[in-house]
């Protein structure tokens, strides 16, 4: 049974490619290291989120991101200065190695710098994790850590929750931003006025 974890511990377990429930600026998200493949999957397994359903990557900043060598358009830069550090998903064409990490059948990655500080400051330490809503696949997401270990917390793949507060932030709008013409691939926080705006803006 996973129990809560304090901040040192959430670093020290995902430093060892054990999974991690950590707080968002939205939602509880279900944390493993990009540079563990064992903890990936175990990410997909606690899920029971398909392989062929590419996780996002959150970045501290954007400098991770081409550290990364993910190409880093100029649209990608517009909208990390309009909505970053925010509940905004921006996909971007990226090494096929990379992609095949987070289950991505074509070679782009869906970066987010959250708004969450605590979370910032663990990526700060961390690197680039994968994250994704703490619930099974197709059901509704977790918003506090008794929640998330109530609904999660038996599983053995699952190393412990970190706390903090009640998430009720409206999921990320993911956007790809390969084309010229953007592309809204899920709805949600950002809506598209305010991405027309920043559009406009640019």
């Amino acid at each position: 049974m996973s129990s809560l974890v304090t901040p040192d511990e959430a670093l020290r377990l995902l430093a060892t490619g054990v999974v991690v429930a950590v707080p968002t600026d939205t939602v509880y998200g279900l944390a493993a290291s990009l540079d563990s493949p064992d903890a990936v999957a175990a990410l997909f397994s606690i899920k029971r989120r398909p392989t062929s359903v590419a996780l996002p990557v959150m970045v501290p900043d954007v400098a991770a991101i081409k550290d990364l060598g993910a190409t880093w358009s100029p649209d990608a830069a517009v909208l990390a200065r309009a909505f970053w550090p925010g509940a905004l998903t921006i996909v971007v064409a990226a090494p096929s190695a990379l992609a095949r990490r987070v289950g991505a059948t074509s070679d782009a990655v869906g970066f987010r710098v959250p708004g969450n500080d605590a979370l910032r400051a663990l990526l700060g330490t961390s690197g680039p994790l994968c994250v994704t809503s703490a619930n099974e696949h197709g059901e509704p997401p977790c918003r506090l850590a008794e929640e998330v270990l109530a609904r999660l917390g038996r599983d053995p793949l699952l190393g412990g929750v970190l706390d903090g507060g009640r998430c009720d932030g409206a999921v990320s709008t993911v956007v790809d931003v390969r084309e010229t013409d953007w592309r809204v691939l899920r709805a949600g926080a950002v809506s598209d006025a305010a991405l027309d705006a920043a559009r406009r803006g640019a």
